[in-house]
């Protein structure tokens, strides 16, 4: 296995709205639809889908949406082996409202996900030995993804945090085991206590990140791109014109071709830009796991940013 994926697993259930409800309002929908989802579980696919080996570590319910889950990573090509079933939970749920600007807000019942602890960080060992790179996320209880961090890196594993659903009060600790750290502007503004919208803020975001002790900030901002730190040099990463549909799994699309760049030997720009490229295909598409791009429509924006370059 070249990269391992921890962390949680849901189905996502969509209602797509004129627009996103206020407190206490009532929006009616335009459509509902269900679909595979979870960070880890998306970026796992991500990965999969543009041909890179990849095991997913986590837990689902005994229940129909458990084994929809299961169904629909093995299509996609994920090693579902190291996922534990537990009969006495439910699987995650992710409840998203989705506007026609392709904004979202979204609720979770963590259900097993707020389970996932010492067997599951076993499982994660016995696949870190084939691992180069491993990626995980703030959807499984805190303890859980320190403890992972720390059997990542004693395994020399490059370790990718995507720092969501975002926790501002994470242990001193994690930071220090992170090599690259992924969040969007709202989740750096929660990390470091200040707003980063733009280039000059991200820049100070990625200075409080590194004296956290995190080697490599990529701090994403939408529609104005990627920002990207490694202590001595930053850059800037332009964004690529689409038209929205639904920014559902942008970033985890990101962190799936991130990964898979760095596991074949790109450099961190090359990586990011990379990056870029899935992010900017998840959002043409409705869904989470199904807007994550093939490798085939992957490889051809690729190639057309390396022409405009």
């Amino acid at each position: 296995m070249t990269i391992v994926v921890f962390g949680s697993i849901n189905l996502d259930l969509v209602v797509e709205v004129p627009h996103l409800p206020t407190k206490g309002e009532t929006v009616i929908g335009d459509r509902f639809f269900s679909a595979a989802g979870g960070k880890a579980a998306n970026q796992a696919v991500a990965i999969a889908k543009l041909g890179t080996p990849v095991s997913l570590v986590g837990q689902i319910g005994d229940d129909s949406f458990g084994q929809t889950l299961i169904k629909s990573l093995q299509t996609a090509g994920v090693n579902t082996s190291s996922i534990t079933v537990n009969p006495h939970t439910y699987t995650g749920v992710a409840s998203i409202v989705v506007d026609k600007l392709g904004a979202n807000t979204i609720a979770c019942a963590g259900g097993a996900n707020n389970l996932v602890r010492e067997q599951e960080i076993q499982q994660f060992k016995t696949l870190l030995p084939q691992a180069k790179i491993a990626l995980l996320e703030l959807g499984i209880p805190t303890a859980t993804v320190l403890k992972a961090a720390r059997e990542a890196k004693a395994h020399d594993c490059l370790l990718i945090l995507d720092p969501a659903p975002v926790n501002a009060d994470l242990p001193e600790e994690l930071y220090s085991l992170i090599d690259i750290i992924t969040p969007n502007e709202i989740e750096a503004s929660q990390l470091v206590g200040f707003t980063v919208d733009g280039v000059t803020t991200a820049r100070q975001a990625a200075s409080f990140l590194h004296q956290m002790g995190v080697k490599n900030v990529i701090i994403t901002l939408g529609d104005r791109g990627s920002f990207c730190s490694d202590r001595t040099n930053d850059f800037w990463i332009k964004p690529i014109p689409v038209s929205v549909v639904d920014t559902v799994a942008a970033g985890d699309a990101f962190n799936g071709a991130l990964a898979v760049a760095l596991a074949s030997g790109k450099s961190l720009r090359e990586a990011v830009q990379w990056g870029t490229v899935g992010g900017a295909l998840a959002v043409t598409k409705n869904g989470a796991q199904t807007s994550l791009p093939s490798k085939d429509s992957f490889q051809q924006l690729l190639n057309k940013q390396v022409l405009l370059q």
